[in-house]
């Protein structure tokens, strides 16, 4: 059929609808409700859908849209749930169970017929991880279920005066629900109100002076103080006392009103400047029980060992990328024939920290840092020739994220992840290896189409491709644990030495035809261009993203909507060494490490 996504933004869900929908053989169509009602109408007209399904909607569809056609809206929360707060409330009343329901648009808000629904068990997440995954799975299986359904033609959905439904209105869930008071919380009702809010639209309070919205929450045990105070620092986070214990928070965000000029989610003590506090240091390899917080960690079973990182909103600064590298090294150090990276739920990897780069006061020699700290990761996994690394997706990866996992020698997606393998639509030429690794997976025009296309694509599609070398048909929650599995039987392979073997010849010979050092100054040679370049379209791109500034085109994935990226879509680069002048990229000293798209 002839879909068309409306959405207010083209964020992780609308895309994996996108892929989705597409890979069931629907042709696709998006605009953005953000542009208005007149560009959905436009949209409307052009596409002349079959069906309209909305994913995400912060407004309502236009009246005469509706009436005229079927559309289709997504509402994550069971069926007779109404609102505008629906996951946040789930959290805030610890619902065991919650769900998904795709209804038909009328005039109340959520009230229409009910053409799908799917349950689905809560996890203890935050809820934009909630979203991505187990909102995320539901919704999915209920939209293809709603337009099954839809192109059958018999079927009659469910209105909701049926005395079956029981119709529940909740109100949008303000701050002052949020607010945390810290002398009577405990530190499960803290984490509780953290987690409810950790993406949009944060727990605003006081801190250390100026009020700030909190981002995120992760349970510390052994670290105590006065009820509301700042304990010490980690890796860019803060840990806080609580009544009963202490949580550590990764990231605040100022009020728009506070006169920073980098009013955006960022990691806590960049915002907070300067603390009096002590930085509270970490092993890599965590002692048995200890519940404390820290976004890089290296364990063993056996031969695999595995390094797992959570970074909020998959985006990695430099300080990440470095400490994410000072953990690699400490895991080639290990005796293992498996090395798994990854593994965790939510979000592998988007590539370079866009907030911190706007809010540094140089941002184009913080966006060179910053790519050449991912580079050398990449490198790195790609120069590992003594055991078989394993890149392990258990969500979505975009731009340097997707080439950090296409560096190892197998990748592992799980059902639902969505691959972005591209950078022009941020106005970059790309990097990480991308013109060695992308054509080495997929081929040199299918990678010369991936990256001028720009389109996401779906775990399955990536496989089809060559891209990703295993499906794992696992939950979210069960995910890591099925990796671990998997690794173990990897490292138990007869086949495995020669495997190792082949791997480390090959590595030889591409070395011979074309060194790595050269796909990397040809890369950054233009990525250098761009950075440095004050008019380059990548800027003001970089700038409208992270502070969520209207504009770019309504239909993001139309060929009038790419990004003036002034790039041609020529696909593989030229291969030349670059003009002497270009900085050394060599292995930047070590340092403290320390976010994407939601």
């Amino acid at each position: 059929m002839d879909i068309l996504l409306v959405a207010s933004a083209f964020n992780s869900l609308s895309q994996r609808l996108y892929a989705e929908l597409s890979d069931h053989g629907h042709r696709v169509d998006v605009v953005l409700a953000s542009h208005g009602a007149d560009a959905v109408r436009a949209a409307v007209r052009e596409t002349r859908p079959e069906l309209v399904v909305a994913p995400m909607l912060r407004t309502a569809l236009p009246e005469d849209v509706w009436r005229q056609h079927t559309c289709l809206i997504v509402h994550p929360g069971p069926p007779g749930d109404r609102g505008p707060s629906s996951l946040d409330w789930a959290i805030a009343e610890e619902a065991p169970r919650w769900g998904v329901t795709v209804l038909q648009a009328e005039a109340g808000l959520d009230a229409g017929d009910i053409w799908a629904a799917l349950p689905f068990d809560m996890a203890p997440a935050g809820k934009s991880d909630l979203y991505r995954n187990e909102v995320s799975d539901a919704a999915v299986g209920a939209v293809l279920l709603a337009v099954r359904r839809y192109a059958e033609g018999s079927f009659k959905p469910q209105p909701q005066s049926d005395p079956a439904i029981h119709v529940v209105w909740r109100d949008a869930l303000r701050q002052e629900r949020r607010r945390i008071d810290w002398d009577d919380d405990t530190t499960a009702t803290v984490l509780r109100k953290l987690r409810g809010a950790d993406s949009r639209p944060g727990v605003l309070d006081e801190l250390l002076g100026p009020e700030v919205f909190l981002h995120g929450g992760h349970p510390e045990d052994r670290l105590r103080g006065r009820p509301g105070e700042v304990l010490a620092t980690r890796a860019g986070a803060v840990c806080r006392a609580t009544r009963d214990g202490a949580v550590w928070i990764p990231e605040l965000r100022p009020r728009k009103d506070s006169g920073d000029p980098a009013p955006f989610k960022r990691p806590a003590v960049s915002v907070l400047g300067p603390l009096s506090v002590p930085e509270a240091p970490v092993p890599f390899e965590l002692p048995p029980g200890r519940r404390t917080w820290t976004d890089v960690r290296y364990r063993q079973c056996g031969d695999a060992g595995f390094v797992t990182f959570t970074f909020p909103g998959g985006a990695m600064s430099t300080d990440q990328c470095r400490r994410l590298l000072a953990a690699y090294r400490h895991a080639l150090a290990r005796p293992t024939r498996v090395l798994v990276l990854g593994g965790t739920r939510d979000f592998f990897s988007n590539g370079i920290h866009l907030n911190v780069i706007e809010a540094a006061a140089d941002p184009a020699a913080e966006s060179w840092a910053n790519l050449n700290a991912m580079n050398d990761l990449v490198e790195a996994v790609l120069r590992t020739t003594d055991r078989l690394v394993v890149a392990a997706l258990g969500g979505n990866a975009a731009a340097g994220g997707v080439m950090l996992a296409l560096a190892a020698d197998e990748v592992w997606c799980r059902t639902g992840t969505v691959l972005n393998p591209h950078y022009r639509r941020m106005g970059l030429y790309g990097s990480e290896f991308w013109t060695y690794s992308l054509p080495r997976r997929a081929g040199a025009g299918t990678a010369a189409r991936l990256t001028a296309e720009a389109l996401p694509v779906s775990a399955a599609a990536a496989a089809r491709l060559g891209l990703v070398d295993r499906q794992v048909p696992a939950p979210a929650a069960g995910f890591a644990a099925e990796i671990d599995r998997m690794a173990s039987r990897l490292a138990r392979s007869p086949d495995l030495d020669r495997r190792i073997a082949a791997k480390a010849a090959a590595r030889d010979r591409d070395e011979a035809h074309r060194p790595l050092a050269e796909y990397r100054r040809a890369e950054l040679a233009r990525m250098r261009e761009i950075f440095f370049d004050p008019d380059a379209p990548y800027h003001a791109l970089r700038s409208a993203f992270v502070r969520r500034a209207p504009g770019g085109s309504a239909r993001p994935l139309s060929p009038a909507g790419a990004a003036p990226t002034g790039i041609p879509p020529t696909g593989i680069p030229p291969t030349g060494i670059p003009p002497t002048g270009i900085p050394p990229t060599g292995i930047p000293p070590t340092g403290i490490p320390p976010t994407g798209i939601p």
